[in-house]
């Protein structure tokens, strides 16, 4: 606990030239949950004064919170090696991509299908029992 409180006051960056894509997109994230909390408060505030710099307060303060904890040591190398681990993936092409999401698409439809039958037949069963 006492790593994370002093972690939110260091101004440094940990290892900034490493895992910068998933840092930025981690960032990016934190800061819209923030702005989204901003624009709500910006939404229900009662005074003219705290419509505005209640908001501005938060989303400023947001936007440090999420700067300082992309920037803590472990939660840093977790997304160093998130990104390092994404980077070892093979993406499929596009035409396998299609390919595959026609099969998934298509089995899907099939057991709906298989499943709506099962119901139909077992609802006759179950009136001429009933």
């Amino acid at each position: 606990m006492a790593e994370l409180i002093s972690g939110m006051f260091n101004a440094s960056r940990y290892k900034r030239s490493q895992g910068r894509i998933a840092r930025q997109v981690t960032f990016a994230a934190i800061a819209l949950a923030f702005a989204a909390g901003a624009w709500k408060l910006n939404a229900v505030s009662i005074t003219d004064m705290g419509r505005y710099v209640l908001p501005l307060v938060m989303l400023a303060v947001g936007s440090w919170i999420s700067f300082r904890i992309v920037n803590l040591p472990k939660f840093a190398d977790f997304l160093i090696s998130v990104e390092a681990e994404m980077n070892k993936v093979s993406w499929p092409s596009r035409s396998e991509l299609w390919r595959a999401s026609m099969v998934v698409i298509a089995v899907i439809f099939f057991l709906a299908g298989l499943l709506f039958v099962y119901d139909a037949v077992l609802k006759i069963i179950a009136r001429q029992i009933f």
